[in-house]
């Protein structure tokens, strides 16, 4: 057994086509002949062949009849004549390309396919971009209505603190505004108390027995009392009940000043109906000042006294 050469493989050569084609060609006519021959075959007509009936009962023979005319020969037909063979046109092989053909076409197919990738890599790229565009243009619009909003809640709270600030410095100021005019009706007791007091001192040691007392001392003036009286009552409102046995009755001491302002208001006598004395309380101090007498001066201590059915 031979062994194989170690040399390197070669591609045997190709057969020759002249021979392929003949060979087709010949394998053609064999198959067009038989057929003309089958064809030709079936077309020969079958010979006619003719008899004649004899009766045994008949006696007598009935003349021959006269020989037929002889027909006359049939034309030969036509044979159709072999079709000739198909020429067979043997078409040439393309040439194979260059090599520097097919190094041309595989260089320019894979610039295509770079240009396509570099395409797709750009609109990828282009889309990218613009995804990242419209997410810091969302971002910035989020910022800029967050800025917005702490700015504006900022303002408010400034608002707010400068009003709480303007409303504790008027209520300061209001406070301060009451400590002052209580302080000067303070004053202004304290020194109205003392001139009584002293004018008292002065009565008393100018007089040895109480006729000088019952002289000084102010008389009842009826119509002063119904001014005053006629005053706290149309301060005073009273919307609690007033079916109770009886008229209960309250009575209170005001302190005024020269003026008329009411000083002090200090309840003497309860009516026993606790929300009749605080309505008749209030009414009183709602009549400041009160009215005066005819000459132009005041009492300056009452006992008023009100009741609850009059």
């Amino acid at each position: 057994m031979k062994q194989a050469s170690s040399g390197p493989y070669r591609v045997p050569p190709e057969p020759r086509r002249w021979s392929a084609i003949v060979l087709a060609v010949a394998v053609h006519a064999f198959l067009l002949t038989f057929l003309w021959v089958g064809i030709s075959w079936q077309n020969n007509k079958p010979a006619a062949v003719e008899a004649e009936v004899w009766d045994m009962k008949v006696q007598t023979a009935a003349p021959p009849p006269p020989p037929p005319a002889e027909a006359p020969e049939p034309e030969p037909e036509p044979q159709p004549e072999p079709a000739p063979a198909p020429k067979v046109v043997e078409q040439p092989a393309p040439p194979a390309p260059a090599p520097d053909i097919r190094l041309e076409q595989e260089k320019k197919r894979k610039e295509e396919l770079r240009k396509k990738e570099l395409a797709e890599e750009k609109k990828r790229e282009e889309l990218k971009a613009k995804e990242l565009a419209d997410k810091k243009a969302k971002e910035e619009a989020k910022k800029e209505a967050d800025k917005k909003a702490k700015e504006e809640a900022a303002r408010k709270e400034a608002e707010k603190k400068a009003e709480e600030l303007k409303k504790k410095e008027a209520e300061k100021a209001e406070k301060a505004a009451k400590a002052k005019a209580e302080a000067q009706k303070k004053a202004l007791l304290d020194k109205q108390r003392a001139q009584d007091m002293a004018r008292m001192m002065a009565q008393a040691g100018a007089g040895t027995s109480g006729t000088a007392a019952k002289a000084t001392a102010p008389r009842r003036d009826a119509g002063y009392e119904a001014a005053l009286r006629a005053k706290i009552k149309s301060m005073t409102s009273y919307a609690g009940n007033t079916d109770v046995p009886g008229n209960p009755t309250v009575t209170f001491k005001v302190e005024q000043l020269p003026t008329g302002e009411i000083i002090s208001v200090r309840k003497v006598k309860s009516s026993g109906m606790p929300e009749f004395d605080d309505a008749v309380e209030r009414g009183i101090s709602k009549s400041s000042p009160l009215p005066k007498k005819k000459d132009g001066t005041v009492e300056r201590s009452l006992e008023i006294s009100f009741q609850m059915k009059d």
